[in-house]
């Protein structure tokens, strides 16, 4: 099989994964809450997903590893394709008056639940399927492709969501479904599903403690808060900060689409056309972040709001290719998929911590959590520079792209 084929595959996977993720957080909430739920409930039905997703993504990595990357990458997008499916059929019965209202709120829960628990797979399966065929040298810009692909499905989603929405609510996550059975289907053809444990390999086990894996799950973590708590107060503070401004709810997609652009556009930047070692990566990505939140906290003008959107996706697309790369060079071929899972599973902390820590912060003031994330970001910056880990042999080779 062409492992070059098979990447691609792997990346239409992550993009159609890309398109349904975005795309529901544009329709559920206001159907759901048009249809009788709160706002709370319609928050909850996505925090049990987060929640399922960070206890079972690391699972999903192991199964990849005993079982193979092709089989469990197929089985996430079959799960994120049913679930796409399990959550708009209640809402399209609730509307034609076919499903009892009473019964609308578990079986969206139900729905979703389905995307954390099988659709997880996905993610840890194809990096450490592209971590298997890939040199260390050529690590960090194959997994920025991988995360560029999602940020682009993210980008289309509400675009292509939004034309498909036309014929009716419920054609996009059809489509987004079928989209990803494609996907499925061209892995299954195009991957070669080679199991990477062993009896020998099971004394070499690692966990989330292993020296070579806390490290970056600390900053994977951190980075994961900080996102999540833009990610949901951006709405708030464009109409906090711009309420004499019209059209506030373009502003705020635009936002969201500059901050997925210039996400893209670093990875391509850095890790492709100028490409920047890991160790670089990382301080020089934590430092345009720390920028960005001390200028949206300080200034209130719109065009430092926007300069700081951006500057904040640059930084984001420098750190998680960094990371992910990093965390995979210092891992033995077996383990690949139990590091990736691992890393995954950290992903959705930041969504399920905000409510908790940011929007009380934010509650407060707006300018406070901006500031708190900056001061989060300095810690990280002292931890990468105070330790070897990053600055060990391998990270701080320049990578070459192919």
């Amino acid at each position: 099989m062409n492992k070059s084929s098979g990447s691609s595959w792997l990346k239409f996977g992550l993009f159609s994964v890309g398109l349904g993720q975005s795309f529901v957080f544009v329709l559920v909430p206001p159907l759901a809450r048009d249809l009788g739920l709160s706002e709370f409930q319609v928050s909850l039905i996505f925090a049990f997903s987060a929640v399922a997703w960070a206890l079972t993504s690391a699972m999903w990595g192991r199964a990849s590893d005993k079982y193979g990357r092709r089989n469990i990458a197929i089985l996430g997008l079959l799960g994120y394709a049913f679930s796409l499916i399990a959550l708009i059929t209640p809402l399209f019965l609730a509307e034609k008056n076919i499903l009892n209202i009473t019964f609308l709120f578990p079986m969206l829960i139900l729905g979703r639940l389905i995307n954390g628990l099988v659709g997880s797979a996905t993610r840890p399966a194809a990096f450490a399927y592209v971590a298997d065929i890939t040199s260390k040298s050529k690590r960090t810009v194959k997994f920025a492709r991988l995360e560029s692909s999602f940020l682009i499905g993210t980008v289309s989603g509400p675009l292509i969501g939004g034309f498909l929405i036309l014929i009716s609510n419920e054609a996009p996550f059809y489509i987004f479904s079928f989209i990803a059975l494609i996907a499925s289907i061209g892995i299954y053809k195009n991957v070669e599903n080679i199991p990477q444990k062993t009896k020998e390999s099971k004394k070499n086990k690692i966990s989330w403690l292993t020296d070579t894996i806390w490290p970056f799950l600390v900053l994977a973590s951190v980075t994961s808060f900080c996102n999540a708590s833009l990610f949901q107060s951006i709405g708030f503070y464009v109409n906090d900060s711009f309420s004499y401004l019209d059209d506030l709810a373009i502003i705020v997609s635009i936002s969201f689409t500059l901050l997925s652009i210039s996400s893209i556009v670093s990875q391509y930047l850095f890790t492709d056309q100028f490409p920047l070692n890991h160790y670089k990566l990382l301080i020089y990505g934590f430092l345009m972040m720390v920028l960005s939140y001390i200028s949206m906290g300080y200034s209130d003008k719109i065009s430092i709001y926007y300069l700081s959107i951006i500057m904040n996706g640059l930084g984001i697309g420098m750190i998680r290719p960094a990371i992910s790369s990093s965390l995979s060079i210092s891992q033995s071929p077996e383990n690949q998929g139990s590091a990736a899972g691992y890393l995954g599973s950290v992903i959705p902390i930041g969504h399920f911590m905000t409510p908790f820590v940011a929007m009380p912060i934010y509650g407060t003031n707006p300018s406070y959590l901006y500031y708190f994330s900056s001061m989060m970001c300095v810690l990280c910056i002292i931890f990468i520079i105070s330790h070897p880990i990053f600055k060990e042999s391998g990270y701080e080779k320049s990578i070459t792209s192919s």
